[in-house]
């Protein structure tokens, strides 16, 4: 049989919201039984807290300030290598089902004349995958619709103009009202969908039936779940599952809003942070997401049983995580975008079939990964040739077979924050509305142009509620990190045409290319010709 990756991404699940993970009321047996197979990566962060520049980054396997797209709609270049790009010449079948979050760059690919519209368009603009159902979950009428659920729903007998919209996320009242599900009041109501029509369990069908159509091709096909992002209504029988008992307290103190940052204070005045702040909203929106939650869990089931039914788990490796997380009211903040853990921090379990992963089977890793470590670990798995001159992070394969390779010892992600009304509140030039975290394992600071810097100790403060990024008693560690984030923006990140193999491969190049240069007489060059080595 072939090998093949199953890549499972949702959207916006925090790191902590699995039964595995420690959650006290959320129960999560299937991505439990993934962990008991594979290995948890306790310490996976996103190199951008918001689904774009995260998934841009996951799909190149690079980091933001390489690929250039910054925020969500913004254009990931023409040119820039993705998934596909790295296992098409592997032979590898490298699907879409679900989201990408992926806009073209419709004008580069003008300039230098490839047609949208051609095979080599289509697959440029849709980030390197073959489209095989893409469902963004976010399909408001007038919007971009997806690709076939709105039809699939048609077919089902729910004929609207717009049946995302007005019955996966809709809900009725006793009067048969329409409710929408963009509006928080509504979270605690049932979608109007049946649950088998609802979009997880349709894209897990839907990636049962490409996987049916690849037969013995090697695939790799990115499973993209929109759950459990907003708009936060669920299905019966998953809308009652949990209540307001099971909603933990927000994580956050009054100290963060008296002595706040200034972009922290900024945020605290969007509306999305401003609606978190109230009990009735929390209570009523997190039954709702750990009930989406749940419906991916049971999908998960139905999909592993599928897959084991069919003897393909074996040469599958498995890979389950999510592009960021929800601030649900922590940190008085709603959405993501900046870099509590709640935000940049994700799950990540990843299940190697392969005999040597044996001795790793239920382990939970500290190891600082990054997303980008994902699209080397794939071409690893595949048995392609590394290539760090692209690939900015690092294979996994190692630690999954208990390994001991030389890993980094900090993360780094970034946001830009211009898009925001942060941005107008604090008057911030376009060009500045830049932030970037490195975290070390205990230490996470934060670069802000144009402000002073935020720090926070995870091991004194694993709540991150005190930030010392002004207290002059830990200047050195502000100091020591500024210092490993200059390096790491020193590093290479955008020569990516010439490898640093090649580079170290080149002597005697100048004569070979019959370039002289400093020689004082034919004896001299005779001599370095002898050598194959110019000297320079």
């Amino acid at each position: 049989m072939p090998k093949n990756v199953l890549f499972i991404m949702c959207d916006q699940l925090r790191y902590d919201y699995l039964g595995c993970a420690g959650h006290p009321h959320l129960k999560t047996p299937n991505i439990d039984a993934l962990a008991a197979r594979g290995v948890r990566f306790d310490r996976a962060y996103v190199q951008s807290p918001i689904c774009g520049p995260s998934r841009m980054s996951t799909y190149t396997g690079r980091y933001v300030r390489s690929h250039g797209s910054t925020w969500n709609n913004i254009p990931l270049r023409v040119g820039e290598m993705t998934l596909g790009d790295h296992l098409d010449p592997l032979g590898v079948r490298t699907a879409l089902c679900g989201k990408t979050h992926m806009t073209a760059d419709i004008e580069g690919m003008t300039r230098l004349g490839i047609d949208p519209a051609s095979p080599k368009g289509r697959r440029i603009a849709e980030c390197g995958f073959e489209v095989w159902d893409r469902l963004d979950g976010l399909h408001p009428t007038g919007g971009k619709v997806p690709t076939h659920y709105n039809e699939y729903l048609r077919r089902q007998g729910y004929d609207v103009e717009n049946p995302w919209e007005d019955v996966a996320n809709a809900a009725k009242d006793a009067d048969g009202n329409i409710l929408s599900g963009w509006l928080m009041e509504n979270a605690d109501k049932p979608a109007r969908v049946a649950q088998e029509h609802s979009e997880t369990p349709y894209s897990t069908s839907r990636a049962m039936e490409f996987i049916e159509d690849a037969g013995d091709q090697p695939w790799c096909l990115h499973l993209s779940y929109i759950k459990p992002h907003w708009p936060y209504i669920v299905p019966a029988p998953y809308n009652d599952m949990y209540g307001a008992e099971h909603v933990l307290s927000a994580v956050k103190s009054d100290a963060e809003r008296t002595e706040a940052h200034p972009v922290l204070a900024a945020y605290f005045e969007h509306r999305f942070s401003k609606v978190f702040t109230r009990d009735e909203v929390r209570n009523r929106v997190i039954p709702a997401y750990m009930g989406l939650i749940a419906q991916i869990d049971d999908q998960i089931g139905r999909l592993m049983a599928w897959l084991d039914a069919r003897d393909i788990t074996k040469d599958t490796l498995i890979v389950f995580t999510s592009d960021h997380g929800d601030y649900l009211g922590d940190h008085w903040l709603g959405e993501k975008e900046l870099f509590h853990d709640a935000s940049a921090r994700v799950p990540l379990i990843v299940v190697d079939p392969s005999p040597e992963a044996d001795d790793t089977r239920g382990q939970v890793r500290d190891d600082l990964i990054e997303a980008i470590d994902l699209a080397p670990t794939f071409v690893d798995w595949f048995g392609g040739e590394a290539r760090p001159h692209i690939l900015e992070g690092r294979s996994l394969l190692p630690l999954l077979r208990g390994k001991a390779p030389e890993w980094r010892d900090a993360v780094v992600s970034e946001y830009d924050y211009s898009m925001r009304r942060a941005r107008r509140i604090l008057n911030q030039p376009v060009g500045d509305c830049r932030l970037t975290m490195v975290f070390d394992g205990r230490w996470k600071y934060i670069h802000a142009e144009g402000f002073r810097p935020m720090l926070y100790d995870l091991e004194t403060d694993p709540d991150e509620l005190c930030d010392l990024g002004d207290d002059p008693a830990f200047a050195a560690e502000r100091d020591r990190l500024a210092n490993r984030l200059a390096q790491w923006s020193r590093g290479h990140h955008n020569r990516v045409t010439v490898s640093d193999d090649q580079i170290a491969r080149r002597k005697g190049g100048e004569l070979a290319k019959g370039i002289i240069v400093g020689f004082w007489d034919g004896a001299e060059l005779a001599e370095a010709r002898g050598d194959g080595e110019s000297g320079n």
